[in-house]
């Protein structure tokens, strides 16, 4: 915890001692946990004007309308519409003095088989002057703790935090995020998403607040899709097929988009995909976001706007190895069939020992955890040593034949027919030498909506 850091019940406290701070909170799923701590504080009457809890399903259709799923982020839009809304309505006398706010959160906690993931989202909608439009912070949170009342002592702490951030952490989004898990242990909970709209954060860019929730340690993987919205990816990829391209994209080349859409075409050849539950995600780890130790948060947005021009979703991970980014994406598609696209390198990196040392098992623990989450490898052909490699040619270690040999014969490992054989010399990092030199022979191996863009908005360095 960083130094200055005031306590659940210190920041609750003054809250209710700020005058000028008057809201609702309601709560669903967990108790009056958020509540409580105002009450405990003391002083809740400066703050509290009302509290919610509508735990019966007809309760709560009654009051905030129906939703298909009881916790999830419409459930909560609807919870913060209703009561801000009578906020606004019934203390009108109140409104030329008080910055309104209305917390809402929709939870589910861990059941007493432990059967279930506890999670839930949370959300604030505030002022920050009286009679100001309002803004909102929505997030969506997974809590690990193995028993409810601990869930629910970490639910109470973080809806403090959210509250208190909206009103004293405002002008600095990176210090409201980070501040949601004060006082709370590393590994008690996750914030897998996170967005502020509204007229006071018109400068903040949501996509660059995901790859935070991955840089902080707050989440191991974020995401957004095709258009620049920030998606919770439990739901997002809930029971699809997922296809996933792991890459640089500094910038996307012919070799990116033809490696994409010849995956599709061999994606949907497998009997045991539903073509109508498709999900293609581009995929970014922080290692590859980093240059000298540090993310270029420029040209981490350039290479985003690259892949969203391209109607491309983008997953951020902190999951270097294959198998760990397997082991993530399983958990929500539910025993569906993925796939990884990769080139004949990234095969002869899969088959490098030296990477799995710090698994007990080695290599072949690593492989039960990537083919173990029913993942299938579909091999782009790769340019090495003069001639195209495939998974035909590919030499694996000697003693690793036999192995290599099982996984090909069963299709855990299978080529990409229809790729392209007559661009695999374009390389991404000489494409990029080129744009910096001023080389426009560069124009040629990326798609033109993609030169278009880079010319415009001078990407990577770009010289006339």
């Amino acid at each position: 915890m960083e130094s200055g850091v005031h306590t659940t019940k210190e920041k609750a406290l003054s809250l209710n001692l700020n005058e000028s701070i008057y809201g609702s909170l309601a709560e669903i799923g967990a108790g009056q946990e958020v509540a409580a701590n105002f009450f405990k504080a003391g002083g809740a009457s400066g703050t509290i004007a009302k509290t919610m809890s509508a735990y019966d399903m007809d309760f709560s259709d009654a009051i905030y309308g129906q939703t298909e799923r009881y916790v999830c982020q419409e459930k909560l839009m609807k919870m913060l519409d209703k009561e801000y809304g009578l906020l606004s309505k019934r203390l009108t006398a109140r409104a030329d003095k008080s910055k309104f706010f209305a917390f809402a959160n929709t939870i589910e906690t861990i059941n007493f088989k432990k059967t279930n993931q506890g999670h839930g989202w949370l959300g604030v909608r505030f002022q920050l002057e009286p009679n100001a439009p309002h803004n909102d912070i929505i997030i969506h949170v997974v809590l690990k703790d193995p028993e409810t009342i601990w869930q629910q002592e970490v639910l109470g702490k973080i809806g403090v935090n959210l509250i208190y951030a909206c009103f004293n952490h405002n002008i600095n989004p990176d210090r409201m995020m980070v501040s949601i898990v004060d006082n709370i242990s590393e590994g008690r909970v996750e914030i897998d998403y996170f967005k502020l709209s509204g007229p006071s954060f018109k400068h903040v860019d949501n996509r660059l607040m995901s790859l935070k929730l991955v840089k902080y340690g707050l989440t191991h993987a974020a995401m957004f899709d095709k258009n620049g919205n920030n998606q919770q990816p439990s739901t997002f990829l809930y029971k699809k097929n997922i296809c996933v391209l792991r890459g640089y994209f500094r910038p996307v080349t012919v070799v990116s988009e033809d490696m994409i859409e010849s995956s599709i075409n061999e994606f949907k050849k497998d009997a045991k995909v539903e073509h109508d539950k498709i999900l293609i995600t581009t995929e970014l780890t922080l290692n590859d976001l980093s240059m000298d130790g540090k993310i270029d948060e420029n040209d981490f947005l350039d290479r985003v706007e690259l892949l969203n021009s391209l109607d491309h979703n983008v997953l951020i991970s902190n999951y270097t190895e294959h198998y760990k980014l397997a082991a993530f994406l399983s958990q929500f598609t539910k025993g569906k069939r993925m796939s990884f696209v990769v080139g004949t390198d990234n095969l002869r990196k899969l088959f490098d020992e030296s990477y799995y040392e710090s698994l007990r098992g080695g290599l072949l623990e690593s492989f039960s955890r990537l083919f173990g989450s029913n993942v299938k490898l579909l091999i782009y052909p790769t340019l090495y040593n003069g001639q195209i490699e495939t998974s035909l040619n590919f030499e694996p270690p000697k003693h690793l034949e036999h192995l290599y040999l099982y996984l090909k014969e069963n299709d855990f490992i299978v080529d990409i027919d229809s790729a392209k054989r007559n661009i695999q010399h374009v390389q991404s990092n000489e494409v990029l030498s080129q744009i910096k030199s001023g080389d426009s022979g560069w124009e040629q191996h990326v798609p033109g909506k993609v030169a278009s863009m880079i010319k415009d908005n001078k990407m990577f360095g770009y010289k006339a």
